[in-house]
């Protein structure tokens, strides 16, 4: 389809680039002697996974490659095909190599990692055989998405989000172009107008051209000269939507730096991972459930108070809901992250249960069973038992671990925090057992 003829096609369509020189950002792929940029040059295109954010230039890069190589260049939906249609590609392909010897075919895939296993798998021998070099486009992690065979097979390409002054650069060329963009309508942008978009772009290109297009269908709603202004500009765009997915990769990155800000005892930096999550439409109580995982895996003893504090958070927050709610989260974050650290309680049940999967269903020691029968306390359940109440100071030296662990130590407090206290209250009640045992010792000699 003609783009020049067509005003009908969205602006951020129309403004595609076709060519290397006219795209923005990726400086990282595409700049002078990176790996793209070789590439494109050499016109050798290995198999590719292009990973990134929405509007970051995926299908733009895979364009350029169409215009650049010389090969049978395929665009390809997983939304809107299946197996079928990959059938009928590598049938097409095939014919078209034994037609001609040297012939290439390059499949691109867009939103590759709708397709599920199988249907990976039905393209997965032609790009081993070669007679396909695939092509992909992904907004989410390939490690979780795609096929290890497939992924082995292909270089994996990370897109960052552009930087404000790539999609300024981007817009001012829309307003300018006389051809695809906006020029011919003579309409401007102020400063500030431009900024705010950009801004709220959030790294997404589309996103800036459509509210840049927005907001020229508005200014010509009144009289000229046409001047995109910060209010016209707060119209189109509406509300800054967040670059977020609840069951994505960004779900579990944002989710990863609220728990290790919080492990590293930074308040700001919690409460600001804290404020994008709310402000994307998380699930406050999936956050509840994360601070209050966090309250032990990473507090622990260093501070008892902690996991009240996150209980007391969730119930506060059912109460009230949002917004009002959501205060209580940014307490409980900021308490978390300035208590005292401890993954003591976290190590000792790692080890515990690693001992339990190594030693299986070792018996109870007779000395601890209950023996509410004769015939138990026949048996010897309960011999010997001492009641540590009886102790002047609540001490008693009986073993309390299978017989096979006697003497394992799983608990290791550390000197932080409450646990502090913790620490040397059992070095104290495990001198005077010592000693104990020692007089004992020395009693029967």
């Amino acid at each position: 389809m003609n783009r020049r003829a067509n005003q009908s096609i969205p602006l951020a369509e129309r403004m595609r680039p076709a060519v290397l020189k006219n795209f923005i950002g990726q400086e990282h792929l595409v700049g002078k002697g990176r790996f793209l940029r070789e590439m494109i040059d050499s016109g050798q295109i290995p198999s590719l996974l292009l990973w990134g954010p929405p509007g970051s230039g995926k299908t733009t890069l895979a364009t350029i490659l169409a215009n650049t190589v010389a090969a049978d260049f395929i665009f390809f939906s997983a939304v809107l095909s299946g197996v079928k249609d990959i059938r009928r590609i590598v049938k097409e392909a095939e014919e078209k190599q034994a037609a001609i010897a040297e012939n290439e075919t390059i499949l691109f895939v867009d939103e590759i990692h709708r397709f599920n296993k199988s249907q990976q798998d039905a393209f997965l021998p032609h790009v081993e055989s070669g007679l396909l070099t695939l092509i992909g486009a992904t907004t989410e992690n390939p490690s979780f998405e795609i096929i290890a065979p497939l992924l082995s097979r292909c270089q994996v390409l990370l897109l960052k989000p552009l930087e404000p002054e790539n999609i300024k650069t981007i817009l001012n060329r829309a307003l300018t172009d006389q051809d695809l963009g906006l020029g011919k309508e003579e309409i401007t942008i102020e400063t500030s107008a431009l900024e705010m978009l950009a801004q709220y772009a959030d790294g997404d290109c589309r996103r800036a051209l459509n509210r840049l297009e927005a907001a020229a269908v508005l200014v010509r709603q009144g009289s000229e000269p046409y001047v995109i202004n910060e209010q016209l500009a707060q119209e189109a765009v509406q509300e800054k939507t967040l670059r977020y997915d609840r069951d994505g990769e960004e779900h579990y990155n944002l989710i990863s730096a609220l728990h290790k800000s919080l492990r590293d005892s930074d308040p700001d930096g919690g409460c600001y991972w804290l404020g994008r999550m709310l402000a994307s439409g998380e699930d406050p109580l999936y956050i509840l459930r994360r601070l209050i995982r966090f309250a032990s895996e990473d507090i622990g003893i260093a501070d008892p108070r902690a996991l009240d504090v996150a209980l007391n958070c969730r119930d506060a927050f059912r109460m009230l809901g949002s917004p009002e709610g959501e205060l209580t989260l940014f307490q409980a974050t900021i308490y978390l992250a300035t208590a005292p650290k401890s993954n003591a309680l976290y190590l000792t049940e790692k080890m515990v249960k690693k001992e339990v999967r190594r030693s299986g269903s070792l018996p109870v020691p007779l000395h601890l069973r209950n023996a509410p029968t004769r015939l138990m306390k026949d048996i010897g359940y309960g011999k010997g038992y001492q009641y540590a109440h009886d102790d002047r100071v609540g001490l008693v030296a009986q073993e309390h671990l299978p017989e096979q662990l006697s003497g394992t130590t799983f608990y290791q407090p550390t000197d932080r925090g409450y646990e502090a206290m913790v620490r040397d209250r059992l070095i104290k009640w495990r001198k005077i057992l010592q000693q104990r045992a020692e007089q004992n010792n020395a009693n029967k000699k």
